[in-house]
């Protein structure tokens, strides 16, 4: 691989690993609405729009680490 190719490659991974922190942030804070609250009250699991945003910021993140640390 090209020099220009892994340092590219690498900030493709520092911007997933940021993109993954974020989502994982923006689900934690949907949780802590309204509805969010209703729904893991009654049924004891969170809403699917939360869930979505924790796995896909944990997929984010995980793919970001390996993208950063590839050599």
């Amino acid at each position: 691989m090209a020099n220009g190719s892994a340092a590219t490659t690498k900030t493709i991974g520092i911007a997933l690993v940021v993109i993954g922190i974020g989502l994982a942030f923006w689900g934690y804070h949907l949780s802590d609405a309204v509805d969010s609250r209703i729904t893991h009250a009654f049924t004891g699991s969170y809403t699917d729009k939360v869930m979505t945003f924790y796995i896909s910021g944990a997929a984010c993140f995980v793919v970001g680490i390996f993208l950063s640390m590839k050599k």
